[in-house]
């Protein structure tokens, strides 16, 4: 390929994209409308060129002014409009073209009338390139240059004869200009229906990645709920196994310890032996429950404060330490969590009581209080300073904290007040509203 064909190749391919460019902006026409304005007026022209040839081939004169004026037509929409299409998105350029066509075509009809066949071709730029309102005035001055053909038999020596030619005029303009008007509204009302569509895609896109979003956070919250769930559950059994297990395992140790002291003795063996027969059994029975996420077998028979009396006597027995049970205030239904709470409270308090305080006696009292339920368990033992000492070998530490858990996770306090040779108080206290009262 030599220089000069690869130059026209890139020219006649910048050309094309100029078009491309063009037919995508212009007005927001239909570009299957295209040749309408591309080709049609040339077709259109050259007919009339050709009858002008065969009409006035006999008038040399004449014929060359037609054919002047035809090629002058000819070369101002090659060059106005074909040759740069980059021009088309130009209100302004567009407005002088349109101009310059009519005025040739007026003179071409002017000349004779058959040249009224060329009007088509205006009403294709007008509806093609000219943006509104400009549109109606360019329809407008189209019509007139047709009507003027329409009427060009029409005898104007007289007042008849000028309303006949007004007449014509008058419809052309009326006509064309309110089909110019409805096909303006509808072309508004069908970008305004694009545009309401692009909206309601685009809200439609939002919405499906809002809900993707939705379905990643929900999901999201799905897996914290299930580690949740299991840390729960986890914690739950850490403290059922310490409140039954644990403390059984260490009634049943000290109560063998006892028996294994007391061999020499038969009825205190047997004794010391049936309480750890009992407690091994009474441990197995609350791991199940536990297990089952069941309430204890004493809230299942009894009400809180009886559940209350029952431990600290049973506690008494085994321990060999006096518990004074008190309840004031009037008893009212609680939630089953608060119930249990209490009560395991009460069992670990006692529990600590038996390990550290070297107590004689024991005072638990539970009041029903206008709006919480209070807890107190004292002792008169040894007590301990501040800070406290650590735990001692085989409790684990896990007992106060398991309580406080417990209270707090009802949104209760829990108190430890102690000094050295004044006992220990443990106080929980549990809010009890009216509300939850009635429920």
């Amino acid at each position: 390929m030599t220089r000069q064909e690869a130059g026209l190749s890139a020219r006649r391919n910048a050309w094309r994209e100029a078009r491309r460019k063009a037919v995508a902006e212009v007005g927001g026409q239909d570009a299957r409308l295209l040749p309408l304005v591309t080709v049609a007026p040339y077709a259109i022209l050259a007919v009339l060129t050709a009858v002008t040839l065969a009409a006035k081939h006999g008038s040399p004169g004449a014929l060359l002014v037609d054919l002047a004026l035809c090629a002058a037509t000819a070369l101002w929409m090659l060059w106005m409009f074909t040759l740069h299409p980059q021009w088309w998105a130009r209100p302004a350029v567009m407005g002088v073209f349109f101009t310059g066509l009519v005025l040739l075509t007026g003179a071409l009809v002017v000349r004779e009338a058959w040249f009224g066949f060329l009007t088509p071709a205006c009403y294709f730029y007008a509806f093609g390139i000219l943006p509104w309102p400009g549109r109606l005035a360019g329809v407008a001055a189209a019509a007139l240059v047709a009507g003027d053909a329409q009427s060009a038999g029409i005898p104007k020596d007289d007042a008849t004869g000028w309303t006949a030619f007004a007449a014509v005029l008058v419809v052309n303009v009326v006509c064309m200009c309110g089909f110019a008007w409805w096909e303006w509204t509808t072309e508004t009302r069908g970008q305004e229906r694009d545009a309401a569509l692009a909206q309601v895609r685009e809200a439609n896109q939002r919405l499906k990645a809002t809900l993707d979003d939705n379905a990643g956070l929900h999901r999201q919250l799905l897996a914290r709920a299930r580690e949740a769930g299991v840390l729960d559950e986890r914690q739950r059994m850490a403290r059922e196994i310490h409140d039954t297990l644990a403390q059984g395992l260490i009634g049943i140790i000290t109560q063998l310890q006892a028996a294994e002291q007391s061999g020499d003795i038969p009825d205190r063996w047997r004794a010391h032996f049936a309480a750890a027969t009992r407690m091994a059994r009474e441990s197995l029975a609350e791991a199940r429950r536990s297990v089952d996420a069941l309430r204890p077998e004493q809230l299942e028979t009894a009400e809180l404060g009886d559940a209350l009396a029952g431990v600290a006597d049973r506690w008494s027995v085994l321990h060999g330490v006096a518990v004074r049970v008190t309840t004031t205030g009037a008893a009212r239904p609680m939630r089953p969590e608060t119930e249990l709470a209490l009560l395991r409270a009460a069992q670990e308090a006692l529990a600590n009581v038996a390990r550290h305080a070297r107590a004689s006696s024991v005072a638990l009292t539970l009041g029903y209080l206008d709006g919480e339920i209070a807890l107190d368990v004292h002792d008169d033992g040894c007590g301990f300073g501040t800070p406290a000492p650590p735990p001692q070998p085989g409790g684990g530490g896990f007992g106060l904290k398991a309580m406080r858990e417990r209270i707090e996770g009802l949104s209760g306090t829990l108190r430890v007040e102690s000094a050295p040779g004044a006992g220990t108080t443990v106080s929980a206290r549990v809010p009890h509203p009216a509300a939850e009262a009635a429920a």
